[in-house]
């Protein structure tokens, strides 16, 4: 495996852990974050089940359309 290689995966890892530990940061402050319409929210007595569907969709789109856009 060339050196060079595995120093740009290494600096790609690294950001990656960095956008991720900013988004568990900053994701309470964003609006309608797991509050769209379908977002599935069960409550029953002391017990809470929250599957956030539709928010999960909406940024594997998101996610997807970056990914088209930099791979060109």
């Amino acid at each position: 495996m060339n050196t060079a290689f595995f120093g740009k995966m290494l600096v790609i890892t690294g950001a990656v852990v960095v956008a991720a530990g900013l988004l568990l940061i900053f994701a309470p402050k964003i609006p309608l974050l797991g509050k769209l319409p379908g977002d599935i929210c069960v409550k029953k007595g002391n017990f809470t089940f929250f599957f956030p569907i539709t928010t999960c969709i909406v940024l594997s789109v998101l996610a997807s359309f970056f990914v088209w856009i930099f791979r060109k």
